[in-house]
């Protein structure tokens, strides 16, 4: 057998390459760099999906304008027993507070998607935390359920909205499949592009007043249901603790 004999030069040279590296990771833990380099979120991300084994998926609308297709949306959803979460803006729970009412007792979930639907990114600090106390407040003063969970318009977002979104304890919700209803896309492109895009964890967006979207919504319920999927809200889809974020926006639970 032989044995390589290292000079004290070279042991010196390589403890203290180890000692750099140990330092360097102590430093970065607390950085974005750590979690770039370990595959998690540089930046804040709000959850675009959950990493889970579950066939879970929730679908979601914003609601912004109109109630046209409203009642048609809670009677399928009622029809199929699934419970799904909407984005309510300020303006639209105040000129239909019988509507809130209504998906409230249907028993789905309603989160905020603001007071005036603005682009919350060019927003200060102090107008952001105006937007979500005062939409979030104007839904829990009809339901009386506290409101956890905030959508932002346009999927517009960075750092300080995020942060200021934890610091008033909502959890701030994207979507991973965006099934383009508002593009006026017909029922059999909006039903195709949704399936062919779930997968366990997805939030599927939709909305209220998308002109196809309760006559795409009865197949695409059924054929995900026959693929062994169930259908719940956001809020009992993602993870409430002990969880980090993926690089691409999904939550994913510590082992």
């Amino acid at each position: 057998m032989y044995f390589t004999v290292l000079d004290k030069k070279t042991i010196f040279k390589y403890l203290s390459l180890i000692v750099v590296g140990i330092v360097c990771s102590i430093i970065i833990s607390g950085t974005g760099a750590y979690q770039a380099f370990y595959g998690y979120a540089v930046r804040q991300l709000p959850i675009y999906r959950v990493e889970t084994q579950e066939k879970k998926i929730a679908i979601s609308f914003d609601c912004a304008w109109g109630t046209d297709y409203t009642d048609k949306l809670l009677e399928i959803m009622q029809e199929h027993d699934v419970k799904c979460t909407f984005f309510t803006v300020e303006f639209w729970t105040k000129k239909y507070p019988e509507y809130i009412k209504k998906i409230s007792d249907y028993g789905h979930e309603i989160g905020t998607h603001s007071s005036t639907h603005p682009y919350m990114s060019k927003l200060s600090k102090e107008n952001i935390i105006k937007e979500l106390s005062s939409s979030a407040g104007a839904i829990e003063e009809i339901t009386g359920k506290k409101v956890e969970l905030f959508r932002p318009p346009y999927g517009d977002y960075n750092d300080r909205l995020i942060q200021t979104a934890k610091e008033l304890n909502l959890y701030v919700i994207q979507w991973d499949v965006d099934s383009l209803d508002w593009k006026d896309l017909s029922a059999n492109s909006i039903t195709e592009r949704v399936i062919s895009r779930v997968k366990n964890g997805s939030i599927v967006l939709f909305h209220n007043q998308g002109s196809h979207t309760a006559e795409a919504l009865p197949t695409i319920i059924t054929k995900l249901k026959e693929k062994g999927y169930e259908f719940v809200s956001i809020g009992n889809l993602i993870y409430r603790d002990n969880y980090k974020m993926g690089a691409d926006g999904s939550q994913i639970q510590y082992s």
